[in-house]
């Protein structure tokens, strides 16, 4: 029997456990929605803008583990998806994305819509398609699936011209994948990882340094047991976060620029560095040449890429890290805690601890606090914009699973909390799903309210609003003798009645006895979204903070 290469593509989509894909129509992809009208099998959801079909789907995959996908017309609909892209392969997240294309004939004309999507995404995915003949199709969503989820994880582009969508072929789908230049290793080699457990066993001061890669991997539960079977402290990254227990008492919490105070210095008196899953990015290593110069460092990573790519490494293992870990743990004795040093990580945590004054309004730290005292004990997850709040969130709520933080971390998205919190929803129907926010990113894709409220997503988006694009006037203030140039959010809409008219519930809170009240009134509501107002002091920092161009142990604590 013959299909069109529309159905044959959601044929394909059904074929690889796809149950969601966000999109937005337009005039190329017409035949793939004209054959998506009467097929069941797939559910799209409407977003209202391309750039938040990218974040849903983005924040679809962080929450699941499984690929999200999303869907433009040609032209500007494509190019909109271009920063959700750019977001997925910075933090290394599976996705597939499916545009539309001017049909075959019309490529390389200039014509109406026209956009070399292939030329324009190659740096920002792992792999681009853009496909010529119908009959290609269920393999290049074969491979593309297989290119998405498997090695280091990241986004693939598909782009396909309209008569692809519309030409018929005899479908059968692919039963492998077999890509020769395409080969990830998995499996450490067994003399890096010998030479990994000696320098483990011999090793007096050692520290984890624990990545994103930890929870692509799913290896929390190796990380946790090699912490506690050699007494190691372990730090994270932002991405990495929740991979190791925040609750531990092994955790170090964040490192880097806004990095809890014991953790840099953990790091940096450390006399073995045992990087997991980590790429040795500028916001964690500071001056990069005054990093960890005491350490021996091993490091883990899928990626051989990234090994050597910013420091020097001791002993490299390129390997998938839930099996590398594995591996180690089963030739790795137990060890003798070496208890000097944790009771000097316990004095930097009693001296220096994640803190703040509780003076001049309402602080956002203890927002943070008041919702996880309330969330802590059911299934949560967090999500966030990027700026200030994030930082926040990130230091002041402890996370003891993995995927249930989800945040820009590499490209630092702006406009990325709101449709990647409608995507972890979908993905996740029965977690609370909250939204933790500024005032100047939630209304960079506010149009995703729409999304929420006609699927009836239940997420709450607690927007922390102090009036100032908040991290960039703390270096403002900071660095630029507080020239708070172009800074300082004005004419701010009432978001209270904005929340109201996209149909969402919208509350205000301006006073710490009002916080608890608010969240408890926002988690009763199950059949809309709740956005709650909080009128937070307007120059609240992020402490601590390593200014650029520093070591992480040069810290500004307070």
């Amino acid at each position: 029997m013959e299909i069109s290469g529309a159905q044959a593509l959601l044929e394909s989509l059904k074929h690889e456990g796809v149950d969601v894909i966000f999109g937005y129509p337009g005039g190329v992809v017409l035949p793939l929605y004209d054959a998506m009208y009467s097929y069941k099998d797939v559910k799209h959801i409407l977003v209202r803008h391309e750039q938040g079909a990218a974040h849903a789907a983005d924040g679809y995959a962080r929450a699941t583990g499984k690929v999200g996908v999303c869907l433009a017309t040609s032209g500007p609909g494509a190019t909109n998806l271009i920063t959700g892209i750019a977001t997925a392969y910075m933090d290394s997240i599976p996705m597939v994305a499916i545009t539309g294309q001017v049909a075959t004939p019309l490529l390389g004309r200039d014509s109406f819509q026209e956009a070399d999507l292939t030329g324009i995404t190659m740096p920002i995915t792992k792999h681009n398609y853009l496909v010529k003949k119908t009959e290609d199709l269920p393999r290049i969503i074969k491979e593309a699936f297989y290119i998405a989820r498997t090695g280091r994880p990241g986004p693939v582009l598909i782009d396909i011209p309209k008569d692809v969508f519309v030409n018929k072929i005899q479908y059968k789908y692919p039963d492998k994948v077999d890509l020769e230049s395409y080969k990830p290793t998995y499996e450490g080699h067994p003399k890096q990882i010998t030479m990994a457990i000696k320098a483990i066993q011999t090793g007096q001061k050692a520290v984890i340094y624990a990545g994103g890669g930890v929870i692509a991997s799913d290896a929390a539960k190796e990380l946790i047991e090699l912490a506690e079977k050699c007494h190691i402290p372990v730090t994270t990254t932002m991405m990495g976060i929740g991979g190791f227990p925040g609750t531990h008492e092994l955790c170090l919490g964040m490192l880097g620029m806004h990095g809890t105070a014991y953790a840099n210095y953990a790091v940096t008196e450390c006399d073995l560095l045992i990087a997991i899953g980590a790429r040795f990015d500028d916001r964690v290593t500071g001056h990069i040449a005054r990093f960890a110069p005491k350490a021996k460092i091993i490091h883990i990573d899928i990626d051989p890429a990234e090994i050597g790519k910013n420091v020097r490494v001791d002993v490299p293992i390129v390997g998938d890290v839930k099996m590398v870990l594995r591996a180690i743990l089963a030739k790795l004795p137990a060890k003798e805690k070496n208890q000097a040093w944790l009771d000097q990580i316990s004095e930097w945590k009693n001296k220096f601890p994640l803190s703040y004054r509780r003076d001049g309004g309402l602080k956002p730290q203890f927002i943070i606090e008041e919702l996880y005292a309330l969330t802590k004990d059911r299934e949560t997850i967090i999500v966030t914009e990027v700026g200030q709040h994030q930082m926040w969130a990130g230091m002041f709520y402890k996370y003891d699973k993995p995927r249930n933080w989800i945040s820009s971390g590499g490209l630092g998205t702006m406009g990325y909390g709101l449709p990647a919190a409608n995507g972890a929803q979908f993905g996740r129907p029965n977690a609370l799903v909250i939204d933790i926010a500024g005032d100047g990113s939630i209304q960079m894709n506010i149009q995703e309210l729409t999304t929420a409220v006609n699927n009836r997503l239940p997420i709450k988006i607690f927007v922390l609003d102090n009036c100032f694009l908040g991290m960039v006037r703390q270096w403002q203030e900071l660095i630029y003798d507080r020239h708070y140039s172009h800074t300082q959010l004005c004419n701010n809409p009432d978001l209270v009645k904005i929340a109201e008219a996209y149909g969402a519930v919208g509350l205000r809170v301006t006073k710490e006895e009002e916080v608890r009240p608010a969240m408890e009134k926002a988690f009763a509501i199950n059949d809309r979204p709740v956005l709650v107002d909080f009128i937070t002091a307007k120059e609240e920092n992020v402490f601590p903070f390593v200014p650029p161009g520093q070591a992480i142990n040069e810290m500004i604590i307070d």
